[in-house]
C-alpha cells in the first residue's frame, strides 16, 4: 500500500518533495515539503548525482548501496525528478518496487507537477503504471497544466495504458487548462484507436454505446468523421459503421434524430446512413424526432426522403408521436408535408386521440383545423372526448366541445364520456359535459348510470351533483342494482349514507332479490350495515333461494354484522328453500365464531335441514373440527338421523374425517347404528378404503360382518373397490370371507367381477372358497369367465378352481366365454375343460350377464344451488380498472420518457364497462380491448333473460346420480348474465379462441328448475371408457366401452327443442333427439372402436342405425366418430 506522505510543515499533501535526511538514521523515513515550506536546496554531490545516475540505469544494486551509504531516497535534481520518477520512466519494474517498498512517496511531483503516474504514462510503461495503480497513486492526478495519467498515455497513443487507466478509475472527461480532454488530444494527433477507446468507453450515458453512437450523441462531427473515414460503402444493407446498431436495432441517426443533432445526422447521411432504418419494434430516425419535437431534425428528414406515413410495430405514424408528446410546430410541419392525420394505430386511435390524451390544446387545434374528425372513434367507439375525460383535460375537453363533439357518444359498451368523467372523478369536466348538454341518465350495455358509476367509486361530489341535476337514485342496471347496491358492495359509507339521505329505496330488489343489505352483510360491511337498518331496511328480507342476510353473514363469517342484524331483530330460525338455517350455512364454512353467536341467541343445535340434516351433519361433512366440538358441546345429537339414516359418523366415515369421527365417539355416537339401507359406517369405510378409519370404528365396537337389505358386508364393498389394506383389516377382525348377499356373491365373487386381481389373491391365500356359487350357480370362475378376465382365471384355476362347475342354466365357465366372444379366455378354459358333445336344436339367445349387488345410497349435503347467486360476487377477480404501468405502444424503449402518456391499461379501462372485480356480485359486464379483438366477456346478444340451466356441484358431494366413470362438470365463465359452459381452452389476448356451445342441458340430475330438465352436456372419457345418460331419457345414453380411447377425449352432445323440427322422425317410447350428436376434442381425436346407443329401437332400415338416423338430423358436417 502507499505511504501517508504530508508536508512537515503545513501537513498538505500536494506537490511534494522530499527534504535532506540525517546521516545519522539512514533507515527512518525522509521529510516531506510542499512546495511553499520546501528548505532551499544546495547542489547536488557527486554521491547524490551518481544516485540518480544509477536509478535512471536501473542498477538496483548500487541504488541500494547509496541508501545505505545515507542518500536520501527522495533526493531529486534541479527538475525535481527523484529515483522513482527516473526509474518510473525508463520501466525498470523492480527498482520501482524496491524504491516503493523503501518508503519513497507515490505521489512526489516534479517542479512542474508531475508524478511517477504521469512520467510513465507518458513513457507507455504499463506494468510501471500498474504498480504505481495498486500502490493507490492518485490516478486523476493533475500537474501544473491540468495534465492527468490518461491525458499523456492519449496524447502518445499509448492503447494499453490508457485501457488501464480507464478500467481502473481514469477520468475522461477531466481537461486541461486549456480545455482539452484525453479525446481531444487523441484527435488532433490522429490516434483512431484511442478515440475509439475513450468513446467506447464514455460512461455518461446510462447505457454503453458503440463509439459512432456517442459522437452522434454529443454532436461531435469531428470524432463522427474520423469514425467513419474508412467506412465507404453506402450498400444500405451492410454492416458498415453508419448503419451498426445497438441492442435495441438503434442506429447512429435513430440517436442523432433523439438528441436533435442536425450536423451530425447531415453527416451520418451523406456518409451513407439508411434514413428510414427500421429499429425493435418498427421505429425509424423520424418516429424519434417527432417524438422529441426536434423540428429541424424532422424537416431534414423528411427532406431526404423519410417515409411520412412509417408505423410501428403498434402503428404509430409520426404524426402519432408529435401530438402525444405535443410539439405542436412538430405537428404542423408534418401536416404540412401531408401527414396523414387519419391514420391508425393497432389499437384504433387518431393523432387526435394521442393530442387529447396528452391535454396538448395547440396540437388538438392544429389538427382540428385541418380538418380532422371531432369525432373520430378508436375500435372501440371511443372519441377523443372519452380520452379528455379519463385524464381530466378540462381544456381539451372544452376545445373539442366548442368544436361541436358529441356530448353523449357512446363507445362499444355504452359508456359516454360522462360515464367516465364520473368513474374518474373528473369534476370539473362533469359540470362542463353536463353543462354541454350530456345526459345524466345515458346508460351502458350493462345498464349502468352516471350515478352507479360514481357511487361505486366513492365520488360523493360527484354523486350530488348528479343528484342535484335530477339523477335518480333508484334507476337499476340490467341486474336490477341500484346505485345504493353498487355503494354497498363497494364498501362507500359516506356515499350510502348520501343515498339513503336523498330518498334512494333501501330495500331495492336486485336480480335473485339481493337488497343492499345482503351485499354489505356478505362483505362485512358493518357501518354500512348499520345505516341501512338505521333507515328500516328489512333485516329477514329473503333472496329467491330464501337467504336472509343472516345466511349469507354466517356463511363469510362475517361476525360483527350477524351480531348487528340479530340486534335488529333478524331470525336466527329461518330456512332457506333448501331447509338451511344460518347454523347449518356457519356450520358448512366452518364459521366458528359465528356458530357461537348463533348458539348464544338460542339457536336449536339440532335443527333439521335439507334431507333431515342437522348442522352436525354439515360440519362432519365439511371436516370443520372446531365448529362439530362447539355444536356437540351445545348438545347436539351425534345420533341424529338423516332422512335416508345417515348420522353424523356415517358422513365422516366416508369421508375419512378422522378428528370428527374420534369425537363423535368419545361422545357416544354408535359404530354399528344402520341406515335405512341397512348401511353401517364400517361400509362406508370400506368402500371408500379408509384403513385408519375402518380400524377405528372396529376398535370402537363395530361389527365387520353386519349386512345391508341387499346383503353386503363390508368386506363385499371392499372387494368391489379393491381395498386390500381395509380387507386385511377386516379379516384380522373375524370378518366372513365367504359371506353371501342375498343373490348368492360372496366377496370372492365380487372381487372376481370387478377384475380386482390383488383382492383375488388375498382372499385366496386367506381360505375363501374357490367354487362359492350364487344363486344362478355361478362360482368366481364363471364370473371372471363372464367379464373377461384371462389372469383371474389363471389364478383361479391354481387355486383350485373347477372348470367343469355348470350353472343354473347349465352353462360351464368355457360356455359363457363362447357366448361372449373372449378368445383368449376360452383358449384358457378348453385346455382344462371336459366338453359333452351332444345333438341339439341351437337357440341363438342373448347371454343375461350377471352383476352383483353394489351400494347406491347416496345423501345430497349441498345448498350450492341456492347459494350460487351470492357466490357470484367472488368469481370475477379480474380488475379491469387496474392501473398498471405499461408502455402504451411498446415504441420507448430508447427514450424511457413515455411514463406520463395515457397506457395501454387505460385506454382498455376507457373501453371497459366494469368495475373493479373484488367488489362485483358477479358483474363481469360486457368488456372491450383496445388490442384488436372483443373478449369472451363482451358477447352482446346476452340478456337478462337469459338465465342458468346448469347447476354444477362442488367440494366432492355424496351426489353421484350420474352412473359414469368420469364425469368432467363443465367450468362456468364469469359472465354477468348468462352461466355460460366453458369447453375449457384458454382466452388469449382477450380473444376467445372458440365460444361456448348453445347448450339445454346440464351435466348434473335433473332439479327443480322449469322445464329445462335435459341432456349431459358434456363428459371426459380416458382409457377406462365412460358412459352419458339423459335426465329426461334415461334410455338415450352414449357408452364409451374401456380400451376404446386412443387418448382423453371430450365428448359433447345436446338435445334438440322438438318444436324445431319440421316433421317429426319416428320414435319410440324412450327415444331421444339430439342435434350435433357429437363433437370430440382435441381436435382430430379417434375411438378405437363403436359407441353405442342402448335400448335403441330396431333399425328403420337395412344396415341403419339409431346413430344415422340422428346424424340425418344435425347440422351439415357433422361427423360420428369411430
Amino acid at each position: 500500500m502507499g505511504n501517508a506522505a504530508m508536508c512537515k510543515v503545513c501537513g498538505s499533501d500536494k506537490g511534494l518533495r522530499t527534504g535532506s535526511q540525517s546521516h545519522l538514521d539512514q533507515n527512518a523515513l525522509p521529510d516531506y515539503y510542499c512546495e511553499d515550506h520546501c528548505p532551499v536546496q544546495t547542489p547536488l554531490s557527486d554521491s547524490h548525482t551518481s544516485f540518480l545516475r544509477a536509478a535512471r540505469a536501473g542498477n538496483i544494486d548500487k541504488v541500494l548501496e547509496f541508501l545505505k551509504g545515507g542518500v536520501d531516497i527522495g533526493t531529486s535534481n534541479q527538475n525535481g525528478l527523484n529515483a522513482l520518477h527516473l526509474a518510473a520512466k525508463e520501466g525498470h519494474v523492480d527498482l520501482v518496487q524496491e524504491l516503493l517498498e523503501r518508503g519513497a512517496a507515490v505521489d512526489s511531483a516534479t517542479k512542474k507537477g508531475n508524478t511517477a503516474l504521469h512520467i510513465s504514462s507518458l513513457a507507455g510503461q504499463v506494468e510501471v503504471v500498474k504498480i504505481l495503480v495498486k500502490r493507490e497513486a492518485d490516478i486523476n492526478s493533475q500537474s501544473q497544466n491540468g495534465f492527468t495519467p490518461l491525458y499523456m498515455a492519449a496524447q502518445e497513443n499509448h492503447m494499453d495504458v490508457v485501457r488501464y487507466l480507464l478500467e481502473n478509475g481514469g477520468n475522461q472527461s477531466t481537461a486541461t487548462e486549456d480545455g482539452f480532454t484525453p479525446l481531444a488530444i487523441a484527435l488532433q494527433q490522429g490516434h483512431n484507436q484511442v478515440v475509439s477507446v475513450l468513446l467506447e468507453n464514455d460512461t455518461k450515458g446510462k447505457v454503453r454505446l458503440p463509439a459512432l453512437h456517442i459522437a452522434a450523441r454529443k454532436d461531435d462531427t469531428k470524432s463522427a468523421a474520423l469514425l467513419l473515414q474508412n467506412d465507404h460503402n453506402a450498400d444500405v444493407q451492410s454492416k458498415m459503421m453508419v448503419n451498426r446498431t445497438t441492442e435495441s436495432g438503434f442506429t447512429p441517426l435513430h440517436i442523432a434524430a433523439h438528441y436533435g443533432n442536425v450536423n451530425v445526422a447531415t453527416l451520418l447521411l451523406n456518409r451513407g446512413a439508411a434514413v428510414d432504418f427500421t429499429a425493435r419494434n418498427g421505429i425509424i430516425p423520424l418516429h424519434v424526432a417527432s417524438k422529441r419535437g426536434n423540428t429541424n431534425m424532422v424537416g431534414l428528414l423528411l427532406d431526404r426522403g423519410s417515409q411520412i406515413d412509417s408505423k410501428t410495430r403498434d402503428g404509430l405514424t409520426p404524426l402519432h408521436c408529435a401530438a402525444r408528446s405535443g410539439h405542436e410546430m412538430a405537428v404542423e410541419l408534418l401536416l404540412e408535408k401531408g401527414a396523414p392525420m387519419l391514420a391508425r394505430t393497432k389499437n384504433g386511435l387518431s393523432p387526435l386521440h394521442m393530442a387529447a390524451q396528452g391535454d396538448h390544446v395547440e396540437c388538438v387545434k392544429h389538427l382540428l383545423q385541418h380538418k380532422a374528425p371531432v369525432d373520430d372513434v378508436t375500435l372501440d367507439y371511443l372519441t377523443a372526448l372519452h380520452v379528455a375525460a379519463h385524464c381530466g383535460h378540462y381544456k381539451v375537453t372544452k376545445l373539442l366541445l366548442d368544436k361541436r363533439a358529441n356530448p353523449n357518444a357512446r363507445a362499444l359498451n355504452g359508456f359516454t364520456p360522462l360515464h367516465i368523467a364520473c368513474k374518474k372523478n373528473r369534476v370539473k369536466v362533469m359540470e362542463l359535459l353536463v353543462k354541454y348538454g350530456a345526459s345524466i341518465q345515458a346508460i351502458t350495455e350493462s345498464g349502468l348510470t352516471p350515478i352507479h358509476v360514481a357511487a361505486f367509486m366513492g365520488h360523493l361530489n360527484i354523486v350530488l351533483l348528479l343528484l342535484q341535476n335530477g339523477a335518480s337514485p333508484d334507476v337499476s342496471n340490467i341486474r336490477g342494482e341500484t346505485a345504493l347496491h353498487m355503494a354497498a358492495r363497494a364498501g362507500q359509507v359516506e356515499v350510502v349514507r348520501c343515498l339513503l339521505r336523498n330518498g334512494a329505496m333501501v330495500d331495492a330488489r336486485a336480480r335473485e332479490d339481493q337488497t343492499p343489505l345482503h351485499i354489505a352483510s356478505r362483505l362485512g360491511k358493518t357501518e354500512i350495515v348499520q345505516l341501512l337498518l338505521q333507515h328500516m331496511a328489512h333485516p329477514d328480507a329473503a333472496t329467491t333461494n330464501g337467504y336472509t342476510p343472516l345466511h349469507i353473514s354466517s356463511r363469510e363469517g362475517q361476525v360483527e354484522t350477524a351480531s348487528v342484524l340479530l340486534e335488529a331483530g333478524a331470525s336466527h330460525s329461518l330456512a332457506t328453500k333448501k331447509g338451511f338455517t344460518p347454523l347449518h350455512v356457519a356450520s358448512k364454512y366452518g364459521s366458528l365464531d359465528v356458530a357461537k353467536l348463533l348458539l348464544q341467541r338460542c339457536t336449536p343445535p339440532d335443527s333439521a335441514g335439507k334431507n333431515g340434516l342437522t348442522p352436525l351433519h354439515v360440519a362432519a361433512h365439511y371436516d370443520n373440527q372446531a365448529v362439530a366440538l362447539l355444536l356437540l358441546d351445545k348438545g347436539a345429537s351425534p345420533h341424529t338421523m338423516a332422512k335416508n339414516g345417515y348420522t353424523p359418523l356415517h358422513i365422516a366415515a366416508k369421508k375419512n374425517q378422522m378428528e370428527i369421527a374420534t369425537v363423535l365417539l368419545q361422545y357416544g355416537a354408535d359404530t354399528n347404528i344402520l341406515t335405512k339401507q341397512g348401511v353401517t359406517p364400517l361400509h362406508l369405510a370400506s368402500q371408500e378404503g379408509h384403513a385408519h378409519m375402518a380400524a377405528l370404528l372396529i376398535s370402537k365396537g363395530g361389527q365387520g360382518n353386519v349386512q345391508t337389505k341387499s346383503g353386503l358386508t363390508a368386506l363385499h364393498l371392499a372387494a368391489q373397490e379393491d381395498r386390500v389394506s381395509v380387507a386385511e383389516i377386516l379379516a384380522r377382525n373375524g370378518a366372513n370371507l365367504d359371506q353371501q348377499t342375498k343373490l348368492g356373491y360372496t366377496p370372492l365373487i365380487v372381487a372376481c367381477h370387478y377384475g380386482n386381481a390383488k383382492m383375488v389373491n388375498f382372499l385366496l391365500q386367506n381360505g375363501a372358497s374357490v367354487n362359492a356359487k350364487t344363486k344362478n350357480g355361478y362360482t368366481p370362475l364363471h364370473q371372471a369367465a363372464q367379464q373377461g378376465n384371462t389372469h383371474i382365471i389363471n389364478v383361479l384355476l391354481q387355486g383350485g378352481a373347477k372348470p367343469n362347475a355348470i350353472t343354473v342354466n347349465g352353462n360351464t365357465a368355457l360356455g359363457i366365454a363362447r357366448r361372449l366372444g373372449y378368445i383368449s379366455v376360452v383358449d384358457t378354459l378348453r385346455v382344462v375343460t371336459e366338453e359333452i358333445t351332444t345333438t341339439t336344436t341351437t337357440v341363438t339367445e342373448k347371454h343375461k350377464l350377471n352383476v352383483p349387488e353394489t351400494m347406491t345410497e347416496v345423501l345430497d349435503v349441498s345448498d350450492e344451488e341456492a347459494l350460487r347467486a351470492i357466490d357470484d360476487d367472488d368469481d370475477d377477480d379480474d380488475d379491469v380498472m387496474s392501473e398498471d404501468n405499461m408502455d402504451m405502444e411498446g415504441d420507448d424503449t430508447m427514450t424511457g420518457d413515455g411514463g406520463e402518456y395515457l397506457r395501454a391499461e387505460d385506454l382498455r379501462e376507457l373501453g371497459d364497462d366494469s368495475l373493479p372485480g373484488q367488489y362485483l356480485d358477479g358483474m363481469n359486464y360486457l368488456r372491450f380491448s383496445l388490442e384488436g379483438g372483443r373478449t369472451d366477456s363482451s358477447d352482446r346478444s346476452f340478456t337478462p333473460t337469459h338465465h342458468s340451466y346448469y347447476s354444477p356441484k362442488h367440494d366432492g358431494l355424496m351426489d353421484e346420480a350420474l352412473s359414469c366413470h368420469q364425469v368432467s362438470t363443465l367450468a362456468r365463465t364469469n359472465e354477468s348474465d348468462s352461466y355460460r359452459l366453458s369447453w375449457g381452452t384458454e382466452n388469449l389476448d382477450n380473444v376467445a379462441l372458440s365460444s361456448s356451445p348453445v347448450h339445454s342441458g346440464r351435466s348434473s340430475p335433473c332439479h327443480e328448475h322449469g322445464d329445462h330438465c335435459s341432456f349431459l352436456v358434456s363428459f371426459m372419457v380416458d382409457a377406462r371408457g365412460g358412459a352419458m345418460r339423459g335426465c329426461r331419457h334415461n334410455g338415450l345414453r352414449i357408452i364409451i366401452p374401456p380400451r376404446k380411447c386412443s387418448a382423453p377425449t371430450r365428448v359433447t352432445c345436446r338435445l334438440v327443442k322438438r318444436h324445431r323440427l319440421a316433421t317429426m322422425p319416428p320414435m319410440v317410447e324412450g327415444d331421444g333427439l339430439a342435434s350435433r350428436i357429437i363433437e370430440v376434442g382435441p381436435s382430430g381425436a379417434q375411438f378405437l372402436g363403436k359407441l353405442h346407443l342402448p335400448n335403441a329401437p330396431p333399425p328403420l332400415n337395412e344396415g341403419e342405425s339409431l346413430v344415422s338416423r340422428i346424424l340425418q338430423l344435425g347440422p351439415p358436417g357433422t361427423k360420428f366418430l369411430g
